[in-house]
């Protein structure tokens, strides 16, 4: 991530257009992807819920804590023209 005024205008970001549970992050168009066990897995169409409840499988971990974390992912994913949310 980054801090100070970058970080401001993230926040401003994210809590102006907030992810819902249902958003499905794909890849973006032009992007080329290297596969790897966390992002290209998961970024194939599931829906955010869908996506926390396999990583909270995954890793025995309780979604609650993990969907502010894959939120505050996706939309730096998202601002870096990474992925598209759907």
């Amino acid at each position: 991530m980054c801090s100070g005024q970058c970080s401001m205008r993230f926040i401003m970001l994210m809590a102006a257009n907030p992810i819902s549970d249902a958003t499905q992050p794909r890849i973006a168009k032009g992007v080329r992807l290297q596969l790897d066990s966390a992002t290209g897995k998961r970024c194939d169409g599931r829906t955010l819920s869908e996506i926390v409840r396999d990583l909270a499988e995954e890793y025995d971990a309780n979604p609650a804590t993990l969907i502010a974390d894959v939120r505050e992912t996706l939309a730096d994913l998202q601002q870096r023209k990474l992925i598209e949310l759907t």
